[in-house]
């Protein structure tokens, strides 16, 4: 694996340490992540790790059906 080096602002370099920090990776892994992800990826997915996330989610709907028009109730 190759290093390379960046330049960031001292702002954004803290706010990603922090967020690194809170789910348990390094600053690298996850540059390293977001690289791989924004260059390699195809556009399908994308879509798979969002109904993964979605699938791992600990929500319950309570038996509630939704249809397309109460999705325009706000």
């Amino acid at each position: 694996m190759k290093n390379i080096t960046l330049a960031i602002d001292e702002e954004t370099l803290e706010a990603g340490r922090a967020y690194a920090e809170r789910h348990g990776t390094s600053l690298n892994a996850l540059v390293r992540d977001l690289l791989r992800r924004t260059v390699l990826s195809h556009s399908t997915d994308w879509i798979d790790e969002q109904f993964a996330q979605m699938d791992r989610m600990k929500a319950n709907s309570r038996g509630k059906r939704w249809r397309r028009e109460d999705l325009y109730d706000v």
